[in-house]
Order: C-alpha cells, then sequence, then structure tokens
C-alpha cells in the first residue's frame, strides 16, 4: 500500500546559479513511488531579483499545478530555502505544506552576502545576516509550529558562512557528513538522508 508521504505531492526549489536539473539525482532516487513533484525554474538574474518576488512566483507555480488547497511537502535548497520559507510565512503557505526542507539554506543568513549591494542584487541582499526579510521571517514564525520544520546543513559549508547556522529557527536540524555546498544535493550520503525524511508518513 502506498504511503501517505509518497502520494503527496512534492515541490523542489532550487537556489542561486542552480535549475531544476539540480535536483535530478534526487528524483531518479524518487522513480517509482508515482508521486507528483514539481520543480519549477525561478529566474533570479544572478541574485537581482528579490526573493519576495520569487516566492510570488513560486505561489503561483504551484497554484497553477495543484490549486489553493492540496497538501504539499516543500524542500528547499540554499537561496530556493529562503524562498519557500518566505511564501510559507508571508503568503499563507504554511496552511497547506505538511512537510518543510531547508537545505545549506541561509535562514540566519550568510556572512558571504555581507557586501553585496542591495540596489544592484536584491536577491542576494535578502540573505544578509540581519537583511530585513531574514529579520521579519525570524522575528515571528508562529506561522511554521504547524508544518513539520527539518534542516541539512554542511559544517564546511563556504557558500552559507557559518554552515552550522544554515538551519531552521525550529524543528530538527542534522549536520550532513559532506564537505561542500553542492555535496548536499549530489552525495550518496547526503541523498539518504533526505529520501528518508521525504518517505516519513
Amino acid at each position: 500500500m502506498e504511503s501517505e508521504a509518497a502520494s503527496r505531492p512534492l515541490v523542489l526549489v532550487h537556489g542561486l546559479l542552480d535549475t531544476p536539473r539540480l535536483f535530478s539525482r534526487l528524483e531518479r532516487r524518487l522513480e517509482g513511488q508515482n508521486r507528483p513533484v514539481l520543480s519549477p525554474h525561478l529566474p533570479h538574474r544572478f541574485g537581482g531579483i528579490p526573493l519576495r518576488k520569487l516566492a510570488h512566483q513560486l505561489d503561483g507555480l504551484i497554484r497553477e499545478r495543484w490549486g489553493s488547497k492540496t497538501p504539499i511537502d516543500l524542500l528547499g535548497f540554499s537561496m530556493g530555502g529562503v524562498i519557500a520559507r518566505t511564501w510559507l510565512q508571508e503568503l499563507d503557505g504554511a496552511k497547506r505544506t505538511h512537510r518543510f526542507i531547508s537545505v545549506g539554506s541561509p535562514q540566519q543568513g550568510t556572512l558571504t552576502a555581507q557586501c553585496v549591494p542591495a540596489w544592484l542584487f536584491a536577491g542576494l541582499a535578502d540573505m544578509k545576516r540581519g537583511s530585513s526579510l531574514l529579520r521579519s521571517l525570524n522575528g515571528d514564525y508562529a506561522e511554521l509550529q504547524g508544518v513539520e520544520c527539518l534542516s541539512f546543513f554542511c559544517r564546511w559549508d563556504l557558500m552559507v558562512c557559518p554552515g552550522w547556522q544554515a538551519v531552521l529557527p525550529i524543528g530538527k536540524s542534522t549536520a550532513v557528513p559532506v564537505w561542500t555546498h553542492q555535496q548536499l544535493m549530489s552525495h550518496p550520503k547526503s541523498l539518504d538522508l533526505l529520501i528518508e525524511s521525504l518517505l516519513i508518513n
């Protein structure tokens, strides 16, 4: 009998300089479950598009595919995790989301974005430590209380720095035994953890 988790639609949100191809290994591991998957391309113009605007684009694509009420699971990698979280907290996404998996995502900001000028790269600036977006998301995250939240991070991550703070302020956090940011979505050890978390009812 197919599990509830295996039949629940899954939305995958890519990060900066990525495309939906980022999730090809993960999607191959999910083959055979007949699980509906949406992995949209969100053009970010090298980090020039504000993350709230990308969250609105994500909202439109999810509604176009499954309407406004179908329960989903959501996984965001890197910048995609902040876009996904913005959708959850500011666009009522949490009301229909069962599980949110944040992977190597600068939920507390990243030092690598600190010197980025907001007028030129608004999306990158949204990921600064202490940015107005992250202050808002972390200041009141009551919307996430009803969502099962999981964070996976790489301690030695050079893209999201410091790596151990690439976690949500709520839910379980797991350090993945990989060495780089991209290995969080490509290394077999990481994929094993992600698949396990996606299959839990």
